[in-house]
């Protein structure tokens, strides 16, 4: 008895070490990411006063507009300040309407509270990210948003977390999608497509300078604004770009799931239910298109042809099958610019494309229409905020909570619509909230928070 109380006791210590371990590595994150942060706050409030100073010099502003200006901004760095220190949480908006939902969460319009702006809420389940090893794909959606200040993707505002979820608001495209647009038009326009390959370039160029790889690039990630322009979306499978770990798979090469004594057969293998041994569930007919589908994309050779009532441009066809080929003769190994010099491209104003007008411009009517998204069912989104979720919460450590340290990030153009919506220039904080402004607790700290 009494060894088996020791054996106990030990394994108890040694779960105790295990998760105090934990404790403190992320406890020295959280220190390290906050003066990183800080130093980071420093440098980019001194940049913004830096581009505003310098764009006063070479404009004609009299001289008293130029001093309201500065002002101006040196109040909103002020409010911005005390907007990081507020603990921002789900009970600050005002859930909508679903416009996705995919294997890790949903996405879901909804207004904020305080401003009354429309945003973009993009949830997801810790649970999940933890079971199925996206816990790094999550840090580098969050970091690449947070990073990448381009009008070619989407815009983060916030991103905070709470017990179960992990939260995203981001700018609402009203647009609907690339997949959207293609079901409804069927077939593009060569110059409307190729307007949309154009700012999908300037996209994808615009996060490989901050060394991110996308990994997932499809019409369904590809969104449109009310006026047509588009904006990269959807960063889940983003990585940081590392060349020395970059792999390519050979014609060669065999894949797991693949059966090289296996036929190849596009459309499936089904008979007569009655008689016919090859006939296969619905389940088993996706299996075997999956299958095929990757068969067919890595032996292009032998089953990639060009369609003959295709009515292309010579130098549409030609771009084509220089992006179709091996990597060693594929037009873009070295940059964009490879592509952007494409005679495909030569009528393209590159530097103008997000100014110029739209090849497309979606139906939108008002700032809540969701015309252009799939219908959804709401089943338990609508569902009120789950108790505790406040912002004074004190969430207790677990280990699933310390793999989420740094998650929060507040954006400094955040700070134009509560200026707006408070009919003062100074954001009204109750006496509350400035009381929560001075409890500096190291895992409910806003700027590296573990907790809303």
């Amino acid at each position: 008895m009494e060894e088996e109380q020791s054996q106990n006791g030990e394994e108890e210590e040694v779960l105790g070490s295990s998760l105090t371990m934990e404790k403190v590595a992320a406890a020295k994150q959280f220190i390290e990411n906050h003066y990183r942060a800080q130093m980071k706050n420093i440098q980019e409030r001194k940049e913004r006063r830096w581009v505003l100073e310098r764009k006063l010099a070479s404009s004609d502003v009299p001289k008293e507009e130029q001093i309201n200006l500065i002002k101006d901004l040196e109040r909103k760095e002020t409010e911005f300040m005390r907007l990081k220190r507020h603990k921002i949480c789900v009970d600050d908006f005002e859930l909508l309407t679903i416009i996705g939902r995919g294997a890790f969460g949903e996405v879901q319009l909804c207004r904020e509270k305080k401003s009354g702006n429309i945003y973009a809420m993009k949830k997801l389940k810790k649970s999940e990210m933890l079971k199925r090893g996206q816990v790094e794909h999550v840090r580098a959606e969050r970091n690449l948003l947070a990073e990448v200040a381009s009008h070619c993707i989407v815009k983060l505002y916030y991103s905070f977390q709470d017990a179960e979820y992990l939260y995203l608001i981001m700018e609402y495209l009203p647009g609907g999608d690339m997949m959207t647009l293609l079901i409804r038009e069927d077939t593009l326009t060569e110059n409307v497509a190729k307007f949309y390959i154009a700012q999908s370039v300037l996209a994808i160029e615009s996060i490989h300078k901050h060394n991110y790889i996308h990994r997932d690039i499809k019409p369904d990630n590809l969104l449109l604004d009310k006026n047509g322009h588009m904006k990269l979306s959807d960063f889940g499978l983003c990585k940081p770009l590392d060349c020395r770990t970059l792999s390519t798979l050979k014609e060669d090469e065999t894949m797991d799931d693949e059966n090289t004594r296996e036929p190849m057969d596009v459309d499936g293998c089904i008979r007569d239910a009655d008689n016919g041994s090859n006939w296969k569930s619905p389940r088993e007919q996706l299996q075997h298109w999956q299958m095929n589908r990757r068969k067919l994309i890595v032996h292009w050779k032998n089953h990639l042809k060009f369609p003959e009532e295709a009515k292309l441009t010579p130098e549409a066809k030609d771009i084509i099958y220089r992006l179709l080929c091996d990597v060693e003769h594929r037009l873009g190994t070295t940059g964009a610019n490879q592509i952007k010099a494409h005679p495909w491209f030569k009528d393209i104003a590159w530097d103008k494309l997000y100014e110029m007008e739209a090849a497309f411009k979606p139906e939108v009517n008002g700032e809540l229409d969701t015309q252009n998204f799939m219908k959804f069912d709401e089943l338990e989104s609508s569902s009120p905020a789950r108790t505790g979720s406040g912002p004074s919460r004190k969430m207790l450590l677990t280990p699933k909570d310390l793999n989420f340290v740094g998650y929060t990030y507040k954006n400094f153009d955040a700070v134009k619509a509560l200026r707006n919506s408070s009919g003062d220039p100074m954001v009204d904080y109750s006496a509350k909230e400035r009381a929560e402004e001075t409890d500096v607790h190291m895992y409910t700290s806003t700027e590296d928070a573990m907790s809303p």
